[in-house]
């Protein structure tokens, strides 16, 4: 996400962040709604529904959290009449983001936002790229697995995914899996655990276009599933190549599982103790 759009949802949310007399921050249910992009009220009830169960279920009174009130609006004719809306504390609007859907932008944002207790526009930015990266690293391993299982049913054979998963890499790096981990200075991980969310994102991508065509051309063997492989990896190779960025000269990144934990770690810490709206 960029961080000019970061800088903008920062401000849009804070923007619609009000106080109890205690200093509580809370925001309005109709305002989130459309913060996060939701057209319809019904169906963001919906998402209040779960977050509700969600919060009992942490042994939280939902009436701390989520305060019913009404407010006046102004219809067509210029008459005004009362709608229902909901106060929630910061603890509930994390409740409502973590329920909805993470590849829409606002969601993302607003997952990392309201679990952190602070306005710094630099720390959310920060959490929600190690997100992002958590996020494709786990993609990558879903997709590989789904390539394992293809290359079992249609080869009979487990011991060739990682002969094929070690050809992509010697294809994408123009070096092998040993000799990238030997530049990144790794020892008893995979390769991809230090990888910058953009070669996670490429990897992925050309896996996906591996088991498309095995299935659809009904790939037997593993030297045909090879070729494809290493092909898909070449053609992203040479993308990523013509747009200035050589693989094997990027720098290794964090141990994702370290950030994986303490991203866990920060949120139970930030939401251990929720500020209550009574």
């Amino acid at each position: 996400m960029k961080i000019s759009i970061i800088e903008s949802l920062t401000e849009n949310f804070e923007s619609y962040a009000h106080a109890t007399t205690d200093g509580v921050e809370f925001w309005m249910a109709r305002d989130l709604q459309h913060l996060l992009a939701y057209s319809k009220w019904d169906n963001f009830q919906g998402v209040i529904s779960k977050a509700k169960t969600a919060c009992e279920l942490s042994e939280q009174e939902i009436e701390d959290h989520f305060a019913d009130v009404g407010k006046m609006v102004t219809i067509g004719s210029g008459a005004e009449k009362e709608i229902s809306d909901i106060m929630l504390t910061r603890y509930a609007c994390y409740l409502i983001a973590q329920n909805g859907d993470p590849r829409k932008e606002t969601i993302a944002f607003a997952q990392r936002y309201f679990a952190v207790q602070t306005r710094k526009a630099e720390l959310i930015e920060q959490k929600i790229l190690e997100h992002e990266r958590v996020q494709a690293r786990e993609k990558l391993k879903s997709t590989e697995k789904e390539l394992s299982q293809v290359i079992f049913e249609q080869t009979g054979g487990n011991q060739n995914f990682a002969l094929i998963r070690s050809k992509g890499d010697n294809a994408l790096f123009g070096k092998t899996t040993q000799q990238m981990k030997d530049r990144w200075g790794i020892k008893n991980k995979p390769l991809a655990d230090f990888m910058p969310t953009l070669l996670l994102k490429a990897k992925d991508f050309a896996t996906e276009i591996t088991i498309y065509n095995a299935k659809e051309n009904s790939m037997k063997t593993e030297s045909q599933i090879s070729r494809e492989h290493i092909t898909n990896n070449k053609s992203v190779r040479n993308t990523l190549i013509s747009r200035g960025i050589r693989p094997e000269n990027l720098s290794p990144e964090e141990d994702i599982s370290k950030i994986d934990r303490r991203l866990k770690s920060d949120e139970r810490k930030s939401l251990k103790n929720p500020k209550k709206l009574k």
